[in-house]
């Protein structure tokens, strides 16, 4: 996992292709300033959409969407693998030939690229498609053994207007393909970032805090304690980062010369960002304090860190700046208003309610009577079980 902010604007060709060995002149004030802006939004953007999808994830019935639960464990287990994952690229780099790696690479992501574009477009493509429309319904269905055994190993269902989206993706994922333009790099990334921020969903804030302080250590020891992780970034020719050219108004669309930002110092600070956004809907106040918050306090940090390489230049684990910020401003909020016990409970999903339900909703799904008082035999003989099994 990438997770270091870059600026060759020096001179050097730090951040630009790795093909690319030759001393580039300095960028202008203007481009630098067009560069770090430019990243800035494209970070802002993943987080704010992806929380507000991800609460509408979370209440989703479609099997195919639901989102995958990070607990205490695995947030405490991931700067582990990231490490692991880390250091064996870094490994594989200086033993193999880069250029088939990148292949395989590029085939790789261009597969996963389009599967991510077509879910994110797909919500703001269907505003397109008039009512009119030959829209059938399909589903994938791979089932394994038979009979009472049968196991269910991917169910995806989908629509007519779901292969336009992925018709259209694939477009761009050609364009990457062939040409490895930074835009199509951008989109793709900025694709990877809001599907992650969407689908990755933190049990609670004490999760958020472990998997937060956990690749703190893990951004800072790679960046500051060795060369691993920027030459990872240099040499990895997949869209796991966002880029833009410092000499864009110099050259245009074929500028060469990018600062960088790794998805990771997006997706992680913002899947915690999003489940600010679910704590503030599960207080009911009709307000989200924690989400805005944590929103600014990512500004601040990624700001920060921004102004911190533009001084030294020098390469910075963002997450360095950016975990105190989006920990601390929230928990400040909390010990102003009070809340801090409640932010920190650690309930399970079952007792932290992602939306408030009121009466429309059981109005909404009426149940059969039958079936409510078999639900209600069942869930009374489980909790006598359970009962016989503790004493």
């Amino acid at each position: 996992m990438d997770s270091a902010l870059s600026d060759p604007h020096n001179g050097s060709a730090e951040a630009g292709s790795p093909t690319n060995s030759t001393t580039r002149p300095p960028s202008t004030p203007e481009g630098i300033a067009l560069a770090y802006g430019s990243l800035l939004l494209m970070a802002l953007l993943p987080i704010f959409f992806g929380a507000l999808r991800s609460v509408r994830c979370a209440r989703g019935k479609n099997a195919s969407d639901m989102p995958e639960t990070i607990t205490s464990r695995d947030a405490a287990r991931f700067p582990i693998i990231a490490s692991c994952t880390l250091l064996g690229l870094y490994l594989f780099f200086k033993i193999f030939s880069q250029e088939y790696i990148n292949l395989l690479l590029s085939m790789y992501f261009f597969v996963l690229g389009i599967l991510a574009l077509s879910h994110t477009i797909s919500p703001f493509m269907n505003k397109f498609f008039p009512a009119t429309f030959p829209n059938r319904q399909y589903q994938l269905l791979f089932t394994q053994g038979s009979g009472e055994n049968k196991e269910e190993i991917i169910n995806y269902e989908f629509d007519t207007k779901d292969l336009v989206c992925l018709g259209l993706s694939s477009i761009v994922g050609v364009w990457y393909l062939l040409r490895k333009h930074w835009i199509a790099n951008n989109l793709f990334g900025l694709a990877f970032s809001l599907n992650g921020v969407e689908l990755l969903h933190l049990n609670n804030v004490s999760t958020g805090c472990i998997l937060l302080g956990g690749l703190f250590i893990y951004d800072v020891f790679w960046v500051f304690g060795t060369n691993v992780m920027v030459t990872v970034a240099k040499s990895f020719e997949a869209p796991i980062k966002l880029v833009f050219p410092q000499d864009l108004l110099e050259k245009g669309l074929e500028a060469n010369n990018f600062a960088m930002l790794g998805l990771g110092d997006v997706v992680i600070p913002g899947i915690f960002i999003a489940l600010l956004l679910r704590f503030d809907i599960s207080l009911k106040k009709n307000t989200h304090t924690y989400f805005y918050t944590s929103f600014a306090a990512y500004i601040f940090g990624l700001g920060l860190t921004i102004f911190i390489m533009h001084i030294f230049k020098h390469a910075q684990p963002a997450l360095l700046y950016l975990v105190p910020a989006c920990i601390g401003f929230p928990v400040l909020v909390a010990l102003a208003k009070g809340e801090v016990t409640e932010m920190f409970s650690g309930c399970p999903p079952a007792r932290f309610p992602l939306l408030p339900r009121g009466p429309s909703y059981e109005e909404s799904n009426p149940k059969d009577p039958a079936a409510v008082t078999e639900s209600k035999g069942t869930e009374a003989s489980a909790s006598k079980g359970l009962e016989k099994k503790e004493k």
